[in-house]
């Protein structure tokens, strides 16, 4: 069932989420979704388009941009390849936005690495200074630019794909959850400089079904259901979703709040 109906759109304060079925409730709005190319991010894209809205996607790839854009629409989509860390690239993302679609009512920062796996005291400084530099530093960047552009006149809300493993202790993947809880402070800190018209908020999935967090539960996933009380991983629609709601005017008094999407798994107190 869907509340999307219930808001009128206010312009600047986030607009209205709904199931993917719904179209409309986005209209009128544009988007930046980054590292959307597959996964969390394409699932996003796909459910604001649905709901009407247009989105710009990024991620590194060319080719599987080209892809997401067909299954999205070339109507209702753009995408610009690069490093979600590089401001040229964050600079050509929302003038890109701004030319094609004359406006960015939302950013969603779900670009996030995780490319080491193990002991924090094995890992090498550099990997950790790109995991802080992807997942954090990049994300205040972009927040930084759409403002500069759009929502400081305008309004806007922005997400920030953050994790579970941000929560609570997370073995082996230390430095990725530490990065993501320095999001969700900054998410907290974002909101509390860029009220009362631009809203920010965080989603924190627990495992979902991608090939991003396939080393969690290849070959074992009946066993790691277990640990969830819905017994089952979570799927990018399940956080496209969340974000959705979030940027809408269902949402319009929400902000700094991290919204956990984890099938209950946090419930026990692990990750």
């Amino acid at each position: 069932m869907s509340l999307a109906v219930i808001c009128p759109i206010r312009r600047g304060h986030g607009h209205s989420s709904g199931e993917v079925v719904m179209s409309g409730t986005h209209a009128g709005t544009a988007a930046i979704v980054t590292g959307a190319s597959r996964g969390i991010g394409l699932a996003i894209a796909e459910r604001l388009v649905a709901e009407g809205a247009k989105v710009v996607i990024t991620a590194r790839k060319p080719d599987a941009l080209d892809a997401a854009v067909a299954k999205l629409g070339p109507d209702n989509a753009t995408s610009v390849a690069g490093g979600a860390d590089d401001q040229a690239h964050q600079e050509e993302v929302v003038a890109t936005a701004l030319e094609r679609y004359g406006r960015i009512d939302y950013l969603v920062n779900n670009t996030g690495i995780n490319p080491a796996y193990g002991s924090l005291l094995d890992l090498d400084p550099v990997v950790s200074a790109k995991i802080f530099g992807v997942n954090v530093i990049a994300a205040l960047e972009w927040v930084k630019k759409v403002h500069a552009a759009w929502m400081k006149a305008n309004g806007g809300a922005v997400v920030n794909v953050a994790s579970v493993a941000g929560l609570r202790a997370a073995p082996n993947i230390a430095m990725y959850g530490s990065s993501k809880a320095a999001l969700i402070h900054l998410t907290e800190e974002l909101a509390y400089e860029l009220g009362p018209t631009i809203r920010v908020n965080a989603v924190a999935p627990a495992v979902v079904k991608t090939r991003f967090a396939s080393a969690l539960f290849e070959g074992q996933e009946e066993q790691v259901v277990q640990n969830y009380p819905l017994k089952r991983l979570g799927a990018p629609g399940d956080i496209a979703g969340a974000v959705s709601f979030l940027l809408s005017d269902n949402a319009a008094w929400i902000t700094g709040h991290t919204l956990t999407v984890d099938g209950g798994l946090t419930l026990g107190g692990g990750v």
